[in-house]
This record gives structure tokens, C-alpha cells and sequence, in this order.
């Protein structure tokens, strides 16, 4: 053994016997890790995360993508921050992510103007000042944003152009979940009972208008086709609060839906996957009174949700079944939630889908899958890797 082979050994020895007994405390390893994350940051996934949105739903974009973001394993995505204001500036944001929460994110110091880069070569993201422009690679999209301009298939469209895999819906489901009445007229086809309605456009007759209301009834719901979070939806009781309705529903889209109300109370179920198809336990909604609205949704001063739903087991079953039935007639992937209405009779009937649910960590879409022991964190794990794997 040569000087060179004895000294080597040599000082493995000595490292070995300091080392021995030695436990590096929690704090240390958990600072080594953050520093070699900080080192190595191409190992990790870049996930685009697009909040906020040219949409009335704004607001509750910012909450979902705060939730989104905290609860991202950090140890396999690099988030990319990617905002849209509510007049549909787009920026890369790389300040504290409180500031999405409350609606501060949009300042000079943390803000450069952003846009995506058609080249399908290339998944990129270019951020672009006065003097120069930045290329930022991402490897996935993460829009989380809610109603039009965001779960409507246009964002999707972009990315789908610039072939960037896009976790979640892609532009032909988020589309035709969006659509109320192609929605309802597609899953019918399915063998899969849907609420009676009507269409109205803003040339039509109101007597027209009064005419199908008759017809289908009161109580009964006005909505725009397009719309989310219960933007313009109006439970009318008779005939003259009707006019009111329908004008408020045409202020959020060009097309109105007089809806039959089904008597009984919604249920809903989260699906996450592609083919193979997860379903978290059922949830049920406990209305007091009126419905569902935007208040309720995210107070529920006078409602409750339960999960699992007070519901017997084969129904239960059954209403899952419907929903991965749903899930693909609208060719739906990655995760969405599907709304149902169980009626008084027993009877499942199609409500509507919602490609990007809420994604608060009380939202129903995560509970419902934390209650069959898939944690918020793992959820987002998954719906990511189902996205790349496309």
C-alpha cells in the first residue's frame, strides 16, 4: 500500500470514528435539505401556478392557488408564480405568498409582465421589461382559477397551443362543463337524468320567457349558461320576480338557463384521474333555506356540509358510478368535482361539473378525498403527475 492508499484510509477511519456517534438533530437535517434543494433546483418539477383571472371569481382564485402553493411538496415542484389581475394583466410574481392571500401580490417590486411562449419546442415562460426579457422552462401548468377566462377552456387553450401539459382539465372539457345546457344535453344522452329547461337568448320575446317558466313551473332557477360560484343564479318562487331573474343572469352571459328545481338536496363527489378513476366519499349539502349561492358557499352562515353524506351505502355507490360516468362523457381528466342533486324519490339527477373546485383546505373537493385518507398535499401530488404523464 502506497503513502497516497494509507492516507486515504487513514483519514476514512478517523471520519468514520467522529461520525459514529453522531445524530444530526432534526433542525440540522432539515436546513442541509433546504440547502441542496436551493442547489439543485433543476431536479425538481417547475409547476406554472396561474391565480387571480380576468373573472368575477377572482377573489376566490387567490385563496385556492394560497392553499395550492402552501401545500405543494416542495421537496419534488418548484412553483412558478404566474398572476393575472381582474383586468387580465399577466405577471410572474416572486414575492411572499401572503400577499396573494390578501391581495397585495400585485406591486412594482414583485411583478414583471409575463407571457407564454407558443414554441412547442420549448416550454417557456418569458418574463420582459423595457430592457430585456427572461426565459423561466416550466415543465407543467397548474391553472387554479374559477369561472370565465380560467376554468372555461381559454387559459387551457394557451397552453395546450404551446403543447405545455396542463394539470387537469384540458379545452374541450373545461368548455363543455362551462356550457350548462351542452353540459346537461350530453350526459342526458348518457342515459343520466338532467333537470327540465329552457334556453333563453337576449333577442328572445319575454313572453317566451314567461311561457317555459310556466311550463316547467315554480319554483324554479335562472342562470347564466356560463358562469360559476353561483354568479347571476336566481331561485324564483313566481311569476313576477321572473323579469328581475332573467336581467340579472344576462348581466354574467349572452345566454340564460330556466332550470327545473328539483326537490331534494345536493350531493357531490370529487374524481381525481385519467382511465383509472379515484372518488372520494360523498358529500351532501344541508340547506336551511334558498340554495346553494355564492354566500353560502363560502360562509355557510345558514347551510352545512356533510361528509360522508347521510346516505345509505348502495345509493352512495351508486351516485359515485354516476359521477365516473360524467367524468368521462365530458371527457373530463386529472380531477374534477361533479355535482348531483338527489331527489325526493331517490332519483340521481346531473347538476353540473366543476373542472377547477375550490381548493381551499376546506373546500368540499379536498375534504371529500381527505375522508377516504388521500391528504390535501398528496392530492396535489397526483393530479400533477397524472398531468405529466400524458
Amino acid at each position: 500500500m502506497n503513502f497516497d492508499d494509507e492516507l486515504e484510509k487513514e483519514v476514512k477511519d478517523t471520519l468514520h470514528n467522529v461520525t459514529a456517534n453522531m445524530t444530526p438533530s432534526p433542525s440540522f437535517k432539515e436546513s442541509v435539505d433546504n440547502a441542496l434543494l436551493q442547489c439543485c433546483h433543476d431536479m425538481r418539477k417547475k409547476v406554472a401556478v396561474i391565480f387571480g383571472g380576468c373573472s368575477p371569481e377572482y377573489s376566490v382564485s387567490l385563496q385556492s392557488a394560497y392553499a395550492v402553493i402552501s401545500n405543494m411538496d416542495k421537496e419534488k415542484y418548484l412553483p412558478v408564480l404566474i398572476g393575472i389581475t381582474s383586468q387580465g394583466d399577466w405577471f410572474y410574481f416572486n414575492g411572499d405568498i401572503e400577499k396573494i392571500a390578501n391581495d397585495t401580490w400585485r406591486n412594482d417590486t414583485d411583478c414583471i409582465p409575463a407571457a407564454v411562449s407558443p414554441n412547442r419546442s420549448k416550454h417557456i415562460i418569458l418574463k420582459y421589461d423595457d430592457k430585456r426579457t427572461d426565459k423561466i422552462s416550466i415543465d407543467v401548468v397548474f391553472p387554479v382559477l374559477h369561472g370565465r377566462n380560467g376554468e372555461d377552456g381559454t387559459v387551457q387553450g394557451v397552453f395546450e397551443l404551446a403543447g405545455i401539459p396542463i394539470v387537469g382539465c384540458g379545452v374541450l372539457a373545461s368548455a363543455l362543463c362551462m356550457d350548462k345546457d351542452r353540459a346537461h344535453k350530453l350526459v342526458h344522452v348518457a342515459g343520466i337524468s338532467v333537470p327540465h329547461s329552457y334556453i333563453l337568448t337576449k333577442s328572445m320575446d319575454a313572453g317566451i320567457a314567461l311561457s317555459y317558466a310556466e311550463e316547467i313551473g315554480y319554483p324554479l332557477f335562472v342562470k347564466p349558461i356560463k358562469a360559476g360560484s353561483s354568479f347571476g343564479v336566481t331561485k324564483v318562487l313566481d311569476r313576477c320576480d321572473l323579469p328581475a331573474a332573467i336581467k340579472l343572469a344576462f348581466e354574467y352571459d349572452d345566454n340564460v338557463i330556466i332550470e327545473e328545481n328539483i326537490t331534494g338536496f345536493e350531493v357531490g363527489c370529487a374524481v381525481l384521474g385519467n382511465e383509472t378513476l379515484t372518488v372520494g366519499e360523498v358529500d351532501e349539502i344541508e340547506l336551511s333555506d334558498g340554495f346553494f349561492d355564492f354566500t353560502e358557499k363560502y360562509s355557510l352562515k345558514t347551510s352545512a356540509i356533510h361528509v360522508p353524506a347521510r346516505i345509505d351505502a348502495d345509493t352512495a355507490k351508486q351516485i359515485k358510478e354516476t359521477a365516473k360516468i360524467i367524468f368521462k362523457v365530458l371527457n373530463c381528466q386529472g380531477f374534477a368535482r361533479v355535482d348531483m342533486f338527489l331527489s325526493a324519490s331517490g332519483e340521481i339527477v346531473f347538476n353540473e361539473v366543476n373542472t377547477i373546485p375550490g381548493f381551499t383546505t376546506h373546500s368540499r373537493f379536498p375534504n371529500m378525498l381527505k375522508a377516504i385518507g388521500i391528504a390535501f398535499e398528496d392530492v396535489l401530488t397526483i393530479a400533477i403527475e397524472l398531468a405529466v404523464k400524458i
